[in-house]
């Protein structure tokens, strides 16, 4: 590094959000960026250290301290070779990757101000696209022809790095776009889309096939037509609450209003019947991780009067350190997300008992205040009531308790699984990992076979 001092003279600074009374008018997205200098004097705190635990943590390996020393000397265009050599779209982990490489950075045990991977990724990525050190290849064919089945961030790597290799790629998508839950799931506040179109352009140029509105039901059918397939369509089955009132009108999953509202801003329209939106009611958001924060912020920015956010689980422990996950692991700590400094009052240890309403209509949520005690025989703890039931007003409730891990038939031995879909699920980033090396697989397989 030019200045082997700089984690000891440089403080930690983020770009931070856009203020709030200005965000929450739009969905455009709400983190800011540093000019060229601030973000490579933050990229010199990075200490190229012996072990380097952020590359251990990240899942798809990626070499931090190489392209952070690239990026603080000023050379953009190799900080971007090197950061692109382990990440295929580097523009959406430096967008909505949690960074579990700063959470295993050194500088986090040190004084819990880690290198700013993710944003340095992101400016790296940016900066590439606006310099033109993107070069475009068209490998030579090898004869070879996979289909992918799923367009999200797995079936997306898989494609990407199968056509590096010289296969024919066909990726199939049942919805009208490419991108998955990147698309459809992660408000544009988070990601933009056009950031997602403008990688799609660079794969189809490189060769890739899109085929959209295309679902594919009959896997050996489709596997008779390739060398290989690569079945990578995410975990589409969230996890349901079945309580009395459930089909109350007003009740939805958090994947039908987000998938819709992002619809809405490519220029898709809804009926009035259609439309699930939040503009003058009391929200009520059921599930406490990235998916119900997103709904929050969806809420606001639709008008919502006013927001509620409840979770079965405990309250996670105040951080910086989790000692139930030590460093390197990530901690499992109290996160306050963008959404959540917009607005929303927050409870733990909360469970719905019923769906209130009238004439077919919610109105409110009966819930439960509970605590949690060991289990005298093991296993999971035991749920025990806590006072009295409530009542939480509420014309819109949006579930995001997660997703159900898919079940798999026999497949044909020339289809894989990759992603949420194998793994249940789980991060971008780790979905991407999964595509690359489920690739990597199919590589060796088709050579063998051959």
């Amino acid at each position: 590094m030019e200045n082997p001092k700089a984690f000891l003279e440089v403080s930690r600074k983020e770009a931070g959000y856009r203020p709030i009374h200005d965000r929450i008018h739009d969905f455009g997205e709400v983190e800011q960026t540093l000019n060229t200098k601030d973000r490579r004097q933050q990229a010199s705190r990075c200490m190229d250290c012996g072990v380097p635990f952020c590359h251990w943590a990240c899942p798809l390996g990626n070499k931090a301290p190489e392209w952070n020393d690239a990026l603080c000397k000023g050379d953009w265009e190799r900080a971007y070779h090197l950061l692109s050599s382990t990440n295929p779209f580097p523009e959406f982990t430096g967008r909505v990757c949690p960074a579990l490489c700063e959470k295993a950075c050194v500088l986090n045990l040190y004084n819990h101000e880690p290198s700013t991977n993710r944003e340095n990724e992101a400016a790296i990525t940016e900066m590439a696209f606006r310099e033109g050190f993107i070069t475009l290849r068209r490998p030579v064919s090898n004869g070879r022809s996979v289909a992918v089945v799923g367009a999200g961030p797995a079936g997306l790597a898989a494609a990407q790095e199968l056509s590096q290799k010289g296969y024919a790629v066909t990726v199939y998508e049942k919805n009208e776009n490419a991108g998955g839950l990147l698309r459809y799931g992660i408000p544009n506040f988070k990601l933009n889309k056009a950031i997602i179109d403008r990688r799609l352009r660079c794969m189809e140029t490189e060769g890739i096939v899109f085929q959209y509105n295309k679902e594919v039901n009959d896997l050996t059918s489709i596997a008779a037509e390739y060398d290989a397939v690569v079945l990578a369509t995410g975990t589409p089955v969230a996890r349901d609450l079945n309580v009395p009132g459930r089909n109350l009108s007003g009740v939805h999953f958090a994947l039908e209003m987000l998938s819709q509202q992002n619809r809405i801003l490519a220029g898709m329209e809804f009926s009035k019947e259609e439309r699930i939106t939040a503009k003058g009611k009391d929200v009520l958001v059921i599930g406490g991780g990235d998916t119900g924060s997103d709904c929050i912020g969806t809420a606001h920015r639709q008008g919502a009067k006013s927001v509620t956010q409840i979770e079965i689980m405990p309250r996670p422990v105040e951080g910086p350190d989790d000692p139930q996950n030590p460093w390197p692991n990530f901690p499992r700590v109290f996160k306050t997300t963008s959404s959540h400094e917009e607005g929303c009052t927050r409870r733990w240890n909360v469970n719905t008992l019923e769906f209130l309403g009238e004439n077919g209509s919610l109105s409110g949520v009966k819930v439960q205040e509970i605590d949690w005690e060991a289990n005298p025989d093991g296993g999971r703890p035991l749920m025990v009531e806590k006072g009295k039931p409530e009542v939480i007003k509420a014309e819109l409730v949006l579930l995001a308790m997660g997703f159900l891990r898919p079940e798999h038939a026999v497949y044909p031995d020339n289809v894989f699984v990759c992603g949420d879909a194998k793994n249940g699920a789980s991060l971008v980033v780790r979905a991407m990992a999964s595509g690359k090396e489920t690739a990597l697989v199919i590589d060796d397989y088709i050579k063998n076979k051959k």
